[in-house]
């Protein structure tokens, strides 16, 4: 199975011609020093967004392998994206994600 980074990577090339897209890395640890800290987006915050090149439309994407879940907080914020007005789904697939911003 490919690992999520890969399928990333793989959505983030795909999307080129239709999108400007960013990677998020969401999450918190500790520094070497013992020192706390976050990346500060919020809990479910997706893992690529960006703008859709035609309208400027925001979008938000999770992405998860072939047998990857979605998480409460993950759901949450794509239903609160898509309230605002943003793209927002679950993809597993470049295929996924054109299919998702171009038609979204």
């Amino acid at each position: 199975m490919q690992p999520e980074h890969e399928i990333q990577n793989a959505i983030r090339a795909a999307l080129a011609p239709y999108a400007v897209t960013f990677r998020a890395n969401v999450g918190n640890g500790y520094t070497k020093d013992g020192r706390f800290f976050t990346t500060g987006l919020p809990v479910g915050f997706s893992d690529l967004f960006g703008v859709r090149v035609s309208d400027g439309r925001a979008f938000f994407i999770e992405v998860k392998t072939a047998s990857g879940r979605v998480s409460q907080d993950q759901m949450h914020f794509l239903t609160e994206m898509r309230k605002a007005g943003a793209i927002a789904g679950v993809c597993r697939s470049p295929e996924d994600a054109i299919k998702l911003i171009t038609e979204g």
